[in-house]
């Protein structure tokens, strides 16, 4: 008898099967739910930044146009950053509940400012969302357990085990086209809705492919250790609920205690400074410098903005120039602290995709995120993207806040600055966010 034919045999056996129709009923509202409430949250999201993009355009121009120099312009404007969902984030909120994906900055200190989270939900964020990678990776090995844990001893119990044996040219292939027909229903039912939402979303071909591969990958994983297991000389003796009992230790092993574990064995392998630490070092700098002679701000600016070394004069107590050079040297005391903790971060992600070869949950959810593009590397790919942009503001306002330096021969070659009249036209080619790329530097460049 060939393969087909006992597919056959089997899917018509199995539409007799009222059970079965109502568990794959149930995964189908599941999914169905998952892909809703992933739909629902990223339209969220990108309604909420199209709405601050709006108001932030109106809110910097009211501001602009109240002020009268480049240091109350740069002082008092916000400028929004964000990270827009991605079209598959639907499928995988990933790592967006935990890191901020928008931000409002300033030109001031940036370490104090990037730290900040927003999350509406601490709760949430910690349980985590019921999205599809969630159905994939925790709750798919279960739907496979409950479907194929008594494919054997089901029969045996039945007592039509023997008979099955005896008509069956080749028993292997009895079972596994069994268990084939099973799982290739329960994916249809996890898959149908997300294909459907990726429809919607209009989300690329190639990671609608990429999220099916996976789950089919998981799927195969868990059917050919279920057959194996239930084929095996220890589960012979055993009762269905036996087996049922064995399968969800393996599957609480790997779906709950390493993932736990390897986050414990990670922050104990690799040891970071906390974001606590590293604003209240950039916030210690810039506080320490209103107290300190005006050569201690200098010196250290000077030291990695060479440029401006001969316009730190000053006519009074407090210049814009001098606030906005010690609001610099703020983020340089607290820049190696900065570099470790993203160093640290993306080495205990390295570490986690090492540990989830092991967990195959882990692992899918871990793949499910990197193709939704809300992992930890699309998190820091944001956060270097806030960092770049900040440091263009810089570059834009630091030669309207030192003005123009010109050469006066007749003064014993020292340095005359000329200072800079406020022109509120300049402001308007203030720098996109939008333009600049998603990229992670090396140590090197971020200092």
């Amino acid at each position: 008898m060939s393969v087909f034919s006992n597919i056959n045999r089997e899917a018509r056996f199995l539409v007799k099967q009222r059970y079965f129709f109502a568990l794959l009923t149930i995964v189908l509202l599941l999914s169905v739910f998952s892909v809703w409430s992933g739909i629902s949250e990223t339209n969220t999201q990108l309604s909420t930044i199209e709405r601050l993009q709006q108001k932030d355009a109106i809110d910097r121009a009211n501001v602009l146009a109240k002020q009268s120099d480049y240091g109350s312009a740069a002082y008092y404007s916000f400028h929004l950053t964000y990270s827009a969902p991605s079209a598959m984030a639907f499928a995988a909120m990933g790592q967006r509940d935990i890191y901020p994906w928008k931000h409002r900055i300033r030109m001031l200190a940036l370490e104090g400012q990037i730290y900040e989270t927003d999350s509406d939900n601490p709760e949430l964020s910690f349980l985590g969302r019921f999205d599809f990678a969630f159905l994939i990776s925790v709750l798919l090995p279960l739907f496979v357990i409950l479907l194929l844990h008594d494919l054997r001893s089901a029969e045996r119990e039945a007592g039509r085990y023997d008979l099955l044996i005896a008509t069956a040219s080749k028993q292997q292939r009895l079972w596994l086209s069994r268990a084939s027909v099973l799982c290739a229903a329960l994916a249809i039912a996890l898959l149908l809705p997300f294909v459907i939402g990726a429809i919607i979303m209009q989300a690329p071909l190639v990671s609608t492919l990429q999220v099916i591969a996976v789950t089919l990958g998981h799927i195969l994983f868990w059917m050919l250790l279920t057959l194996w297991f239930t084929a095996s000389k220890v589960a012979v003796k055993q009762s269905s609920a036996q087996i049922a009992s064995v399968l969800l230790a393996v599957w609480l092993g790997v779906a709950v205690l390493v993932p736990v574990v390897s986050d414990i064995a990670i922050d104990e392998m690799v040891q970071s400074p906390n974001g606590g630490e590293i604003v209240l070092t950039q916030r210690e700098g810039v506080n320490d410098a209103w107290d300190l002679p005006f050569a201690d701000t200098w010196a250290p600016f000077i030291a990695t903005h060479p440029q401006w070394k001969n316009n730190t004069e000053m006519s009074s107590q407090f210049e814009w120039k001098w606030y906005y050079a010690f609001q610099q040297v703020g983020d340089q005391k607290a820049a190696a602290l900065s570099t470790a903790y993203r160093d640290a971060t993306l080495e205990k992600n390295n570490l986690a995709q090492r540990f989830a070869y092991i967990s195959p949950p882990m692992l899918a959810q871990k793949l499910l995120s990197s193709i939704a593009e809300t992992d930890t590397l699309a998190a820091m790919k944001y956060e270097q993207k806030v960092r770049d942009y900040h440091q263009a503001l810089r570059l834009f306002y630091y030669p309207l806040l030192f003005g123009a330096a010109e050469l006066n021969e007749a003064q014993n070659n020292k340095t005359k600055v000329k200072k800079v009249a406020f022109d509120a036209k300049a402001l308007s080619k203030l720098p996109s966010f939008s333009t600049f790329k998603n990229t992670i530097h090396t140590a090197k460049e971020n200092i």
